[in-house]
């Protein structure tokens, strides 16, 4: 694993130690919504970070309020091979070495299969499925060389279940899922973990796009959210991106050090089904 440069205090915090302490983590849209939460999260626990999006202002902006001798951010379009290879020596450069990955990026895309054009389905997979295929590839070697350390791929409810108007986005979740679990097969030998986060609803600009308008009251819109997801939900509520970042550190701690290759659902009880009550 990577450690601390010398005479840096990377965990802000002297009376304790951090879960992530020494740390290196990469973390693709990381600019807003989980990412921002697990960036924000994995420096608090001693990790030093790399946020990665096509978001510039944004992830510039959450990289200088973090700090530089804990964050720096990089612009990644995670369908494009040669800007992840880019990524991957700028935070080399950065940092020294690589030993965690958060495959995070993602866009969804609400239409009926049928209406569906191919270019948007093609640029679904690219960003949700090959920019996950992409970052394993790249970044897992990096892994390797500094020791082992963790891959965590953003999946989804929908990747163990369906669901109407949202079909190629399943569609590449379902895929995220092969791939974790191959790579946590091809990679233990190489002391990496791989699992997956597989999140229901969940309150950012993903399910909430009025948090994009500035003029939007929002906590008025997440009120509705939780009351659209009331009587789905067992637990009666929409989740929170801080929810999901806090199983994001689990799966890259050693809290985790006897899993790999796994799902983890963290959707309030949605896929346990749905009551008549």
């Amino acid at each position: 694993m990577t450690e601390p440069l010398d005479g840096q205090d990377i965990n802000h915090q002297e009376d304790r130690m951090g879960k992530l302490d020494g740390r290196v983590v990469f973390i693709t849209g990381g600019a807003r919504g989980q990412g921002e939460q697990e960036a924000r999260l994995f420096v608090a626990e001693g990790a030093r970070v790399v946020i990665t999006d096509v978001l510039d202002e944004q992830g510039e902006a959450l990289a200088k309020e973090l700090g530089p001798e804990v964050a720096r951010y990089l612009h990644l379009d995670v369908s494009r091979e040669e800007e992840w290879t880019a990524a991957v020596t700028a935070a080399k450069d950065a940092f020294g070495s690589v030993d965690g990955l958060v495959n995070n990026a993602g866009i969804l895309r609400f239409n009926a299969l049928v209406d569906t054009p191919l270019d948007e389905f093609m640029r679904v997979v690219q960003v949700n499925q090959v920019g996950c295929f992409l970052g394993i590839k790249t970044v897992a070697p990096e892994i390797g060389a500094a020791g082992g350390g963790t891959i965590v791929n953003t999946a989804s409810y929908t990747a163990l279940t369906g669901m109407s108007a949202v079909g190629t986005y399943a569609a590449t979740k379902h895929a995220i899922l092969g791939l974790t679990r191959v790579a946590a097969m091809e990679l233990a030998h190489l002391g990496i973990r791989v699992n997956a986060v597989c999140p229901g609803a969940i309150d950012t600009a993903m399910s909430n796009p009025a948090q994009l308008d500035p003029t939007a009251d929002h906590a008025e819109t997440s009120a509705a959210l939780d009351d659209l997801y009331r009587k789905l939900v067992p637990l009666g509520r929409v989740g929170k991106p801080e929810e999901v970042a806090a199983l994001a550190l689990f799966l890259s701690s050693q809290d985790s050090s006897y899993i790999t290759g796994q799902p983890f659902v963290i959707d309030g009880g949605w896929l346990a089904g749905v009551s008549l009550f």
